[in-house]
């Protein structure tokens, strides 16, 4: 039972991750916003960078706030999975 619920675990964080990744690396390919793809990320994203980025200091023309949002999503994982493997 807890094999399988780490194993859904890390899909879990792994696909949003990928999501958070795509959102960056997309319009620097050349996709526009107004994509389904990009609708479809930017509305499972944009609840945590969100907040993120209005609370950051600006970094010049950066935003840093996606390598904040995958350190917090790869630390919730790490303690979500800890606490999994203690059972």
């Amino acid at each position: 039972m807890t094999f399988y619920l780490y194993r859904i675990i890390r899909l879990l964080f792994t696909l949003y991750s990928a999501a958070i990744i795509a959102r960056v690396l997309l319009p620097m390919l050349g996709m526009s916003y107004a994509h389904p793809v990009m609708r479809f990320l930017y509305n499972i994203t944009e609840p945590l960078l969100g907040p993120i980025r209005r609370r950051m200091p600006l970094a010049g023309p950066l935003d840093l706030s996606p390598m904040v949002l995958l350190f917090a999503v790869w630390l919730v994982e790490q303690i979500l999975l800890m606490v999994v493997m203690s059972w």
